[in-house]
C-alpha cells in the first residue's frame, strides 16, 4: 500500500522516497510482522485457552508428548494475519507474484483452519483425500489460469541447480508446468505440516528457508547499475519477482515472533492453519523465482520428513515391516531416547547448512 503511494508521499515529505526501495521495505515488513506477533501473541494465547482450543495428542505418539495435551493450537492464524497485513502495508499490490502468493497463502490457511476446527469439534479433521484434493484443485487453478492468460512474460522453462541458466534449461507446455508447480506447492505444504511435531521444529527451518528464498527472489529480479543481478550470477531472471522479498521478510518477522512462544516448552502450536499455509507460501515462492529443484535443498529438512513417512508407509504395506521406529523421522529419534530439544536444534543446524549449500550454487554456476 505504501509503495503505491510513495510518489505522492515523497512530494509531501522527501524522505518518504525510501518507500520505492525494496531493501527498505524488506526491513519494514520484517519489523512490522515481528511487532504484530510479539505484542499480540500473549493475548491471543489467553484467548485460545479461554476457548479451550487445545492440542489433541495422538494416542499412538511418543509417551513424552502427553504433557503437551491442552496446549493452545491454531496459533498459525495470527502468523498468517501478521504476514498478510505486513505485505499489504509494504508490498507492491500491483505485482501479480505478490498477489498470487498471498492468495495461495490465504486459501491454504483456510483449509488448515477448517481441518483444525473439525479436529477440535469432533476429534477428527478433514479426510486426507478431501484436504489434499482441495489443495491440488486450488493450486492448479491458480497456476493454470495465470500461465494461460498472464502478460508478464513468465516462462515455462525448468532450470537446474549448479548449472548456468543461460545454457541448461528445459521447456515444457504451460499445462505441464501448472501440474509441476502444483506438485511443488502441495508437496512443500504437506512436508512442513509433517515436520510440525516438536516444539520449534517446523518454524526454525521455515525461517531459514525463507531467508534463503528472500535472497534468491531479490537476485532474480533486481537490477544494480543497469545490470540484472541474475545475468551476473547466471540464474533465471524473473521480472518483478524481487517484490517477493517483501513477502519473505514478512514471513521471517512473523516466524520469529511465533518462535518466541513456540520454543520448548511451547506455549502455543501453529496447527495446520500455520504449517499448511507457510509451506504453500514457500513452495509458491520457489516456483515464481524459478527455484523449484533448488527448493529440495533449501527445504531439505522438510523433504527428509516427507520421505521418511513415504518410506515407512510403503515398507509396511509391502512387507509388513517398519523402516523407522516411528515416522516422521523426528519421532524415530525420540524413540531412540534423543532429547526433544537436541533433535530440534540439530535439525535447525542441518537446515542452515543446506541453505548455505543452496546459496553456494549461485557461484558454482
Amino acid at each position: 500500500m505504501f509503495y503505491l503511494w510513495h510518489e505522492q508521499l515523497s512530494r509531501l515529505f522527501g524522505p518518504f522516497n525510501v518507500l520505492r526501495y525494496v531493501s527498505f521495505r524488506v526491513v519494514a515488513a520484517t519489523t512490522t510482522a515481528l511487532v504484530i506477533t510479539w505484542i499480540l501473541y500473549p493475548g491471543f494465547i489467553r484467548r485460545l485457552q479461554r476457548l479451550q482450543i487445545g492440542e489433541v495428542i495422538r494416542s499412538d505418539g511418543p509417551a513424552s508428548h502427553a504433557r503437551k495435551s491442552g496446549t493452545p493450537t491454531m496459533g498459525g492464524t495470527l502468523m498468517v494475519v501478521s504476514i498478510l497485513s505486513s505485505v499489504l502495508l509494504w508490498g507492491d499490490l500491483a505485482n501479480p507474484y505478490v498477489l498470487l502468493t498471498g492468495a495461495i497463502t490465504l486459501v491454504f490457511a483456510a483449509i488448515g483452519f477448517t481441518d483444525d476446527s473439525l479436529k477440535l469439534a469432533r476429534r477428527k479433521g478433514l479426510r486426507a483425500r478431501t484436504k489434499l484434493g482441495a489443495q491440488v484443485l486450488v493450486t492448479f487453478a491458480v497456476f493454470a489460469t495465470y500461465l494461460r492468460f498472464e502478460a508478464w512474460g513468465f516462462d515455462t522453462y525448468l532450470y537446474f541447480p549448479f548449472l548456468r541458466a543461460d545454457h541448461y534449461f528445459l521447456w515444457i507446455p504451460w499445462w505441464a508446468y501448472a501440474v509441476f508447480a502444483t506438485v511443488v506447492v502441495v508437496g512443500f505444504s504437506n512436508a512442513v505440516n509433517l515436520a510440525d511435531g516438536l516444539d520449534g521444529l517446523a518454524i526454525g527451518p521455515t525461517i531459514t528457508a525463507t531467508g534463503t528464498f528472500l535472497i534468491l527472489a531479490y537476485i532474480s529480479g533486481a537490477v544494480i547499475n543497469r545490470m540484472p543481478l541474475s545475468e551476473y550470477l547466471l540464474v533465471p531472471r524473473v521480472e518483478g519477482a524481487y517484490e517477493l522479498s517483501v513477502v519473505c521478510a514478512s514471513l521471517i518477522g512473523a516466524g520469529i515472533g511465533f518462535l518466541w512462544y513456540n520454543a520448548a516448552p511451547a506455549q502455543v502450536f501453529m496447527g495446520d492453519v500455520g504449517s499448511l499455509s507457510l509451506g504453500a507460501t514457500l513452495g509458491t515462492i520457489a516456483v515464481f523465482t524459478k527455484n523449484e529443484f533448488l527448493s529440495v535443498i533449501v527445504g531439505g529438512v522438510f523433504v527428509l520428513e516427507a520421505v521418511s513417512v513415504i518410506m515407512q508407509t510403503t515398507s509396511f504395506k509391502l512387507t509388513g515391516r517398519r523402516v523407522f521406529r516411528m515416522a516422521p523421522i523426528h519421532h524415530h529419534f525420540e524413540q531412540q531416547g534423543v532429547p526433544e530439544t537436541r533433535i530440534v536444534i540439530r535439525f535447525w543446524i542441518i537446515s542452515i547448512l543446506l541453505s548455505l549449500v543452496a546459496l553456494a550454487s549461485l557461484k558454482v554456476r
